[in-house]
């Protein structure tokens, strides 16, 4: 089992360097105030910083910081920055297929309507028929013709 990676302390206190990275990518009014440093490996950490962008209440900034062994603050290397949400951070809900979302009493619905639509559709095709019928009989009299002269 491998041992868990201990926070590298010259990298958790690298608080301003990972600001400064954050700062070539965003405006200086959108980065807050530090939230948490975050060990994700052997000289790997990640700072969180408050984001104050209008419609990403409850995101963080980040910087992911590592270094080299015996390597000082100075060489310490930025390896990503970005936005990510935080536990209070408003998100879309899961994508979930229409086939499971649709409600019983929406294919109830839907069922209704193309019943209905099928017996118009049939009773347009009974009175096209009856009519044509009609339209023969109709013309046997003329032909049969009554005169009155």
């Amino acid at each position: 089992m491998a041992r868990k990676a201990k926070l590298d302390e010259i990298l958790a206190a690298a608080v301003d360097r990972a600001r400064e990275a954050l700062l070539e990518v965003a405006a200086p009014e959108s980065v807050g105030t530090h939230v948490e440093v975050v060990c994700d490996g052997e000289r790997l950490v990640t700072h969180r910083f408050e984001a104050l962008v209008s419609g990403y209440g409850g995101w963080h900034w980040y910087a992911t910081l590592s270094r080299i062994p015996r390597a000082k603050a100075q060489d310490i290397t930025v390896c990503e920055v970005g936005l990510l949400p935080g536990p209070d951070a408003l998100l879309a809900p899961e994508w979930v297929p229409w086939a499971a979302r649709v409600r019983p009493e929406e294919l109830a619905q839907e069922q209704e309507v193309a019943a209905a639509e099928a017996e118009a559709v049939a009773l347009a095709l009974v009175a096209a028929a009856e009519g044509e019928e009609g339209g023969e009989h109709f013309g046997d009299d003329a032909e049969a013709g009554t005169s009155e002269a």
